[in-house]
């Protein structure tokens, strides 16, 4: 009962800092404003935060979370006899839709939210890793003639990828960069101004990307 209670309290803290984040962005959220929200001494929530950092941490996780979930979950949708072509489409459009569903979200995962936040803790690049461990698993169905489903990397083959500097990390890092480049110009309104049709441009992007990647493969 009292695990209970604790988790629903942390639940009820994340849910109004992301009211917050929403409203004014990381600098705008505290713990003494979620206490008067929810009703409680500050001092008292700081048994379930030790601190503001601790609580964009949890935050941090929890879209890194959510953000693999919705491409594995859209993956995973796929029938089974789907090219890699096209589960590399599902999983791009899978991450801008998130992106765009939750960009406040978003932008904490790719920098630092407050001066002096440790972007690079440990639990943060676990969860970070998450996310390529999809990517290198739908890149690697290019290379495989019996490709019917992603491959079936883990995080360790991520550490070890990337520690030898991999040519497949580094096509991963490449063609997250692309996808992840034109999303957040999207969101921050640097598209805007320009001529052009965001959701075309994407798709565009996405053959320029599946073109590079049989390249490397060939080669």
């Amino acid at each position: 009962m009292r695990e209970r209670f604790r988790e629903q309290v942390r639940e009820d803290v994340k849910a109004t800092a992301l009211d917050q984040l929403a409203e004014g962005g990381p600098q705008a959220i505290s713990i003494n404003a979620i206490a008067k929200h929810l009703g409680v001494s500050g001092g008292g929530l700081y048994r379930y935060f030790a601190s503001r950092d601790d609580l964009l941490t949890a935050l941090v996780i929890d879209a890194y979370e959510d953000l693999h979930d919705a491409m594995a979950q859209k993956l995973g949708s796929e029938a089974a006899d789907r090219t890699p072509e096209e589960h590399f489409r599902t999983l791009a459009r899978s991450y801008r839709s998130w992106a765009l569903a939750e960009p406040h979200r978003y932008e904490l995962l790719f920098k630092p939210p407050v001066p002096g936040y440790d972007a690079h803790a440990e639990s943060l690049a676990t969860a970070a890793r998450s996310l390529m461990v999809i990517l290198l698993g739908v890149l690697a169905e290019f290379g495989r003639e019996d490709a019917a489903e992603p491959a079936p990397y883990q995080e360790d083959d991520v550490l070890a990828a990337r520690t030898v500097g991999s040519s497949e990390f580094r096509l991963a890092v490449a063609v997250w960069s692309c996808v992840h480049g034109i999303v957040s110009l999207e969101l921050g309104g640097g598209l805007s101004a320009m001529t052009v049709e965001v959701d075309s441009l994407f798709e565009y992007e996405i053959e320029l990307l599946i073109e590079r990647i049989e390249r490397d493969h060939r080669d």
